[in-house]
């Protein structure tokens, strides 16, 4: 089976560091203009989930969630978290590093497509209290 969503080897290796630093982690993708097209890593329970948010999978551990609008856009693509070295103007825990969470696509192919798991409401997430 193939996952929905990936990660290289230097974004598993930041979120190792800032899980260590943080505790659990949630990524999301809003889609939205400026920083919104890069994933926002923040400690897990402390990002308000919408509606329709839905969670496509986890990678090192890590939820990774985008609302449903986005979602539309991405479903036949798998995600790819990677890390860059830039500076980015929101509140994302990697921020403080000079580098940043992005995201590359990688088309899934027709025979994969029938075999992808769906992904679920980010509302079943288990949020520690």
């Amino acid at each position: 089976m193939t996952d929905r969503v990936t990660a290289t080897p230097e974004a598993l290796a930041l979120l190792d560091r800032l899980s260590a630093k943080h505790g659990p982690l949630l990524l999301h993708l809003s889609g939205g203009c400026c920083d919104g097209t890069a994933p926002l890593c923040l400690p897990l329970g402390e990002f308000r989930m919408g509606g329709g948010d839905l969670c496509l999978g986890a990678v090192g551990g890590t939820p990774f969630c985008m609302a449903d609008g986005t979602f539309a856009y991405w479903e036949h693509s798998q995600v790819i978290l990677d890390v860059i070295q830039a500076r980015g103007g929101g509140f994302s825990l990697e921020a403080p590093d000079g580098v940043r969470f992005t995201v590359r696509a990688r088309l899934f192919s027709d025979e994969e497509l029938p075999h992808l798991l769906p992904p679920v409401p980010a509302g079943t997430l288990a949020v520690p209290h």
